[in-house]
This record gives C-alpha cells, sequence and structure tokens, in this order.
C-alpha cells in the first residue's frame, strides 16, 4: 500500500512552550468555540487546503503565547505545573498518506505528569497529553495509499499519526468532518507515533533534543522548566513549564564492582545445559575445572557426572550454558524444512537465529553512530543463534543502527533500510531501525528484533534474483509482535512493486500485522494477519470485517500467508511460543485480484510503494521470516510453526 509523500522530518509537534506566567493550570485561555469551516476551500492534488475553510472558533484563537528559550542545566525530575496549548491552522497529514497534504484544525492540549532529564543522556517520561482537535476533510483528501476511500474510513489513517482516537462523518451535505482525541502516554507534549517512555537525550545552547526525532527549545530558571517542542506539523502556541522538585538525577547509580564469587561453588546435582550443548567428557576437577562444552564449574569443584546433551552438573557462579546450537531442535531449520517440500526459499530474514541448519554466514549489519564504521553480524555456531556479544563490543558506549539485514536463502535478496544515505535511497526523514531497542531472549541466549518505528523500513528488487513473478505462487511467515503495532499502512512483509509507486491491482502479495482498519479488519480490536493485495487490505476474500480472523496480542506471533498466484490464498496464524497454527482464511481472492500481477520487489515494514518518494505511517517488529517459490503445503506450514516453537522465544 501506498504511504504518501512526507516532507518534513520529526516528530507531530504539538506543543509550544514558555514561561509558566500567563498560564493557567493546564488549561486553555480564551480557547476558540468549534466555528465553522469553509466549505469553499478545495484540495489540488499537490495537498493546498482551499481559502475557504476558516479554522478558528467564534472566540477566536486561544490565547497561549510563546516563551523564551535561555538553556540551562535540565538535570533533575521536573513535575508539569501547567500546560497552555492551543491549535489553530493548517495541519501536516502526508504521514497519513491521505489525498491531501495539510488539513485546517482547531483545538488544545494539555500535559500531566513529570520528566526525568539524567545525567547520562538518557530521559524518563511520565507525562500524559491529552486533548482533541476538529477538522474537514476535502474531498480531495478521501483517498489512503491512492485508493479511495469514504469518510469513515479516513479516520484510520489519522489515527496512524499517534491520536488515540478519530472520528469522522459526513452531513447531509456531504462534507466530511472530523474530530481526534489525545491521550498519550510519553511524549512530553508531541502526539506522535515515536513517543516513547524514555531514551535518549542531547543539548546545544537552548536546544533540545529526543531520540533524535524531536526537537524543542528550553529555558531553565531557578526551579522552572519552560520546554518548547518546535513545531514541525501542528500549527501551534502555548507552554509546557515544568517544576524541580529538588532531587538531581545522577549519573544512574554505581553499580557493584563485580561481586565476590563463592570459594569452590558446590556442583548442581544434575543440572542440564540447554539444547546445543555436547556430551561432557568427564571434567576434570579442581582449579576451573572444565565440564565440555556446556559450560566452566566452580574453583576447587569436582565435575558432576558427564551426562548426554552437555549434563556436567551446575558449576559455581561461574558457570555458563552453552550457546549456538542449532536453531530447531532436530537440526533442520526454516528454510531446510521448506526445501524438502520444494517450496525453496527465495528470500530469509533474520536477526536472531539462522534459518538454515547449516548457516554460517551474517545475519544483519549494524552501524556505529559514533564514527560510522559498519559491522556484520553473525551466528556463534552453523545453524545458531545470533552473535550478540559481537554487536554489543562494537555498539558499546555509543548507539548502533540496522542497516542490512542479510538473505540466507542464497539469492543474495538482502534487505537495505531506505534511508537517503543508502544504497537503494530512501525519503527524507526514513531512519534505520535501533540495534538495541528490543532484546529477547531465545533458550536462554540474548538476541535483538528488527524493532521498526513509523518511518523506518527495509527493501531489495528481488525481481531478477528469484523472487516470484506474476501469476507464480508463493508463500510468507513471519515472527513478529503482538505487543508493538500500528494503525497506519502498512507493516507488510513479502512482495511489492519495483518502482516503489502505486500500481494498481495484484501487484503485490504481502502479509500484513497490523490494527489498521481503513479496509479489511478482523475481530477485536487487533492487530489480526492480513494481505496487503494492493489497493486493500484483506482478511478474507473480499472486503470488511472478517470474525474468523481473531485479534493475535501475543508477545509472539507467527503470520503466514500464501497465494497460488490464479485465485486462491490463505492466512494463518498462531502463538509462536506454543500450540499450533490456526486457518483464518483460506479461499478465493477478492473480485479482480486473479490472477497475480507480483513484481518482485522484497518490502518489509511498509507497503509496497514506499519508501523512496514518500515515508511510511507503519511500526511494528520483525523477528525472523522467510519467502518462499510455490504454494506451501498445510503439513510444511504445520512444521514451519513446529520449528518456531523450538526456537524458544521468550525462554
Amino acid at each position: 500500500m501506498r504511504n504518501s509523500f512526507f516532507g518534513l522530518l520529526g516528530a507531530v509537534a504539538l506543543a509550544s512552550a514558555m514561561a509558566s506566567s500567563g498560564c493557567s493550570s493546564n488549561n486553555v485561555q480564551g480557547g476558540p468555540t468549534g466555528g465553522n469551516t469553509g466549505t469553499g476551500g478545495s484540495t489540488d492534488t499537490g495537498g493546498g487546503v482551499g481559502t475557504g475553510g476558516g479554522s478558528s472558533g467564534t472566540g477566536g484563537a486561544a490565547s497561549c503565547p510563546n516563551g523564551t528559550a535561555c538553556g540551562g542545566s535540565l538535570i533533575g525530575t521536573w513535575n508539569v505545573s501547567s500546560s497552555c496549548l492551543a491549535l489553530s491552522g493548517d495541519m501536516d497529514v502526508s504521514l497519513a498518506s491521505l489525498g491531501c497534504k495539510t488539513v485546517p484544525v482547531t483545538g488544545s492540549l494539555q500535559v500531566t505528569g513529570t520528566w526525568i532529564a539524567n545525567s547520562n543522556g538518557t530521559y524518563t517520561d511520565n507525562t500524559v497529553t491529552s486533548g482533541s482537535v476538529t477538522f474537514p476533510l476535502a474531498a480531495a483528501c478521501l483517498s489512503v495509499s491512492s485508493v479511495n476511500v469514504a469518510c469513515d474510513k479516513a479516520a484510520g489513517a489519522i489515527t496512524a499519526l499517534g491520536w488515540a482516537t478519530t472520528t469522522c462523518s459526513s452531513d447531509a451535505s456531504g462534507h466530511c468532518t472530523c474530530s481526534a482525541t489525545a491521550n498519550q502516554s510519553g511524549g512530553l507534549g508531541v502526539v506522535s507515533p515515536w513517543a516513547m517512555p524514555s531514551g535518549n537525550y542531547t543539548t546545544s545552547g537552548s536546544g533540545l533534543n529526543t531520540d533524535a526525532t524531536v526537537d524543542y527549545s528550553y529555558c531553565v530558571s531557578g526551579s522552572t522548566l519552560t520546554v518548547t517542542p518546535k513545531p514541525t506539523i501542528l500549527p501551534i502556541s502555548g507552554t509546557i513549564a515544568l517544576q524541580n522538585n529538588g532531587t538531581a538525577s545522577g549519573s544512574g547509580g554505581s553499580s557493584a564492582t563485580g561481586g565476590a564469587m563463592g570459594s569452590g561453588g558446590a556442583i548442581g546435582t544434575g543440572g542440564t545445559v540447554g539444547t546445543g550443548g555436547t556430551p561432557g567428557s568427564g571434567g576434570t576437577g579442581g582449579s576451573g575445572g572444565a565440564t565440555g562444552t556446556g559450560g566452566r564449574g566452580g574453583a576447587g569443584g569436582t565435575a558432576g557426572a558427564p551426562g548426554t546433551g552437555g549434563g556436567a552438573g551446575k558449576g559455581g557462579s561461574g558457570g555458563t550454558t552453552a550457546t549456538g546450537g542449532t536453531s530447531g531442535a532436530s537440526g533442520m531449520a526454516p528454510c531446510d524444512i521448506y526445501a524438502a517440500a520444494n517450496t525453496a526459499c527465495v528470500a530469509a530474514h533474520s536477526t536472531v537465529r539462522a534459518l538454515l541448519g547449516a548457516y554460517s554466514g551474517s545475519l544483519y549489519q549494524v552501524t556505529r553512530a559514533s564514527d560510522g564504521t559498519t559491522k556484520d553480524i553473525g551466528v556463534v555456531s552453523p545453524g545458531g543463534l545470533a552473535d550478540t556479544a559481537t554487536q554489543d563490543a562494537f555498539c558499546s558506549g555509543t548507539t548502533c543502527t540496522i542497516t542490512i539485514v542479510y538473505d540466507q536463502s542464497g539469492h543474495g535478496n538482502f534487505v537495505e533500510a531506505e534511508t537517503p544515505n543508502s544504497t537503494v535511497g530512501g525519503h527524507a526523514g526514513m531512519t534505520a531501525s535501533n540495534a538495541t531497542q528490543e532484546s529477547l531472549t531465545l533458550n536462554g541466549h540474548k538476541v535483538y528484533s528488527l524493532y521498526m518505528k513509523t518511518s523506518q523500513a527495509y527493501w531489495r528488487d528481488g525481481s531478477k534474483s528469484g523472487m516470484p513473478l506474476g501469476s507464480s505462487p508463493q508463500g510468507i511467515y513471519m515472527v513478529t509482535s503482538g505487543k508493538h503495532y500500528g494503525s497506519g499502512c502498512c507493516f507488510d512483509y513479502g512482495n511489492g512493486e519495483t518502482g516503489r509507486m502505486y500500481v494498481a491491482g495484484p501487484s503485490m502479495d504481502a502479509v500484513n500485522f497490523s490494527n489498521c482498519t481503513i479496509w479489511g479488519t478482523g475481530a477485536g480490536a487487533g492487530p489480526w494477519v492480513m494481505a496487503d493485495l494492493e489497493g486493500g487490505l484483506y482478511a478474507k476474500g473480499g472486503s470488511g470485517q472478517s470474525t474468523a480472523d481473531p485479534t493475535m496480542s501475543s508477545s509472539y506471533v507467527t503470520a503466514m500467508e500464501k497465494n497460488t498466484g490464479t485465485g486462491t490464498f490463505a492466512l494463518k496464524g498462531a502463538d509462536a511460543t506454543t500450540g499450533s497454527l490456526s486457518t483464518f482464511y483460506s479461499g478465493a481472492v477478492p473480485a479482480g485480484y486473479n490472477p497475480a500481477k507480483k513484481q518482485g520487489s522484497i518490502v518489509l515494514g511498509s507497503g509496497g510503494d514506499c519508501c523512496y518518494s514518500n515515508n511510511t505511517a507503519s511500526q511494528g517488529t520483525f523477528y525472523e521470516g522467510a519467502i518462499v517459490a510455490g504454494y506451501p503445503s498445510d503439513a510444511t506450514d504445520a512444521a514451519i510453526q513446529a520449528n518456531i516453537v523450538s526456537a524458544g522465544y521468550g525462554k
């Protein structure tokens, strides 16, 4: 699906702070009373809003003047004492993929809570930003990703910008009017899909930047902090004033300096090493008695009797579990299973493990912020898990991003971050994912996910390197997260347009995981496993809701989509940590989608026509996935799920 041009870098700035003078506690002074917006203003294809739509209320714009920046020390715990935030003017909605770039809004916001700045450059944001805006949508605005939508369906695109709820309805004259409410944790007065409860900040003079995304100016005067988010999308004025409670934040506190190890730690009575360990060889007692590859015994301990699977007894406090075993209990990995079923992987990506039992290459590449140096991160052993120790050492003292996820299939279909400085290119505002945003364990071994926020996606043209084309059959699976997802268009993994421009018809074939409500939906509030076939997201063989497609809220979710290319597709899903697959739909494709017209690019984190000349409002997490040539059997699908469960996500 298409995500329209996003011309401005940064978050949806919804507040402009000033000194607390002249602002009542968390209230807008002289706020608008909901004046009528004109209906004469037309929106051209460039998104300019017509001149007929005045947006201020009959009471005039809210009286929330801006403050003066002066800088100062931010370190400390700051409690919001007052806020005065007014919205009046044109709001940039290009990130929402609507047919217009701006809409005239009026409204107000309030901020409460606490914001903490630590001396080590990290922050904790316990604020809540609430409020509302109203705005009209001209007829030219009523399309999402180049697909016409009804007024009420356009609301889902606005919600993806960070609003808690959005409602759009048409009046008797056919004019579409919307209202959106905010109730956001984190973000300090900035309603956006980038808001976080904690992160990193930098200061320069009187400027403040959080997470390399949102810019503020600020002033510390005595015990008062005034923060002014710089407007990038909303026309805003006003202030947030905070008071220091007298508790300065330190550098995080000193940690214990290597607590003393017990002398001669007792050997465990039969503790076993995790799968992947090799049998012990009767480890020798004495200092550091070795117990095989499973771990090292405590000093002076007597080695336990060797057992199968590396059982040598748990040693003293220095003992470690063997790491890097094969990614499946049988030594078979997903692409081995697919190959045995004559549906070979043509693209296989993961940041957590090998997807072939013999794979010994790199999983992904990280780029270090301090000097721009790159490092390939491989596996600790063939067919094993990610070598995160190498990443941790390389990124120590700085931050890293994941710039490439390598293809393990042998076809060279690696995907690269769609950023302006990458080899595949990307629109201004697109960034690469933070390499340490989320860590997890697979059977006790720490790994990192590909955690994609809004304006982050990966891509490769695979049309000449094995990707299914036209009406050829194709299967896809991915492991994603039911805890990190979004309502924006479109968090996909699969086959998209090679030109990264919208092409009508079944030019895509990708699995989608989101709670996007613009087209098809499932049961409950989402997220759901759906198919992106271009021109819409589908939970069944037609538009609308499918009650057979359930909300998938597990921490780790298996999502599958397969398509014969000649009239049939299926959707499946499961908890990636336990149980078997469920089939949510298997049947005919929607009308007009037979035969398929796949073009062969690989999309990860966005729709098929993103993100060279536009941006994406989608977000989600990717752990592993593969695209295969052919239509996998149900038995093959079941074997893939069993292998994923054996990988031990979250264990």
